[in-house]
C-alpha cells in the first residue's frame, strides 16, 4: 500500500498558520481579560476579538488543508485583524490589549501577503 504524498507547507504558509495560531490564542485570552473588566465598551472590542479569534482559526484550518479558498480566506483574516487590533489600541494602557493589538498587526501583515500569493 503506497502513503499518499502531500506537499509541505512553504515556510510563508507556515509562517502564516503560526501567526493565525498566535492571534487566535491572544483573541481568547484577552476576551477572557474583557470579560473581567465589563463595561458597554468592552463589548465592540468583544465583537472585533470574536471575529478576529473565529478568523484566525478559519483561516490557519483552511491554509492546513490546502483549501483552494486560503487566498480569498487571507484578505478577510487580514481585515479582521487589522479591525481587532484597532479596538485593543482603544486601551493603551491595558498591556493584554497591547499584547493582543501586536499579535493581530503580525497575523495581518502575514495573512495579506498570503492573500497575494499563489497557494
Amino acid at each position: 500500500m503506497q502513503e499518499p504524498t502531500t506537499t509541505a507547507l512553504s515556510k510563508e504558509m507556515q509562517d502564516c498558520v503560526e501567526a493565525c495560531m498566535a492571534c487566535h490564542s491572544a483573541c481568547e485570552e484577552t476576551m477572557s481579560s474583557c470579560m473581567q473588566m465589563g463595561g458597554q465598551a468592552q463589548m465592540q472590542i468583544m465583537r472585533a476579538l470574536i471575529d478576529c479569534s473565529e478568523t484566525t482559526r478559519m483561516c490557519s484550518d483552511m491554509m492546513m488543508r490546502r483549501s483552494p479558498m486560503s487566498a480569498e480566506m487571507c484578505a478577510l483574516c487580514a481585515k479582521a485583524c487589522d479591525m481587532c487590533a484597532e479596538a485593543c489600541m482603544s486601551m493603551p494602557d491595558d498591556p493584554q490589549m497591547m499584547a493582543c493589538a501586536q499579535a493581530c498587526r503580525r497575523c495581518a501583515e502575514t495573512c495579506r501577503a498570503m492573500a497575494g500569493a499563489t497557494m
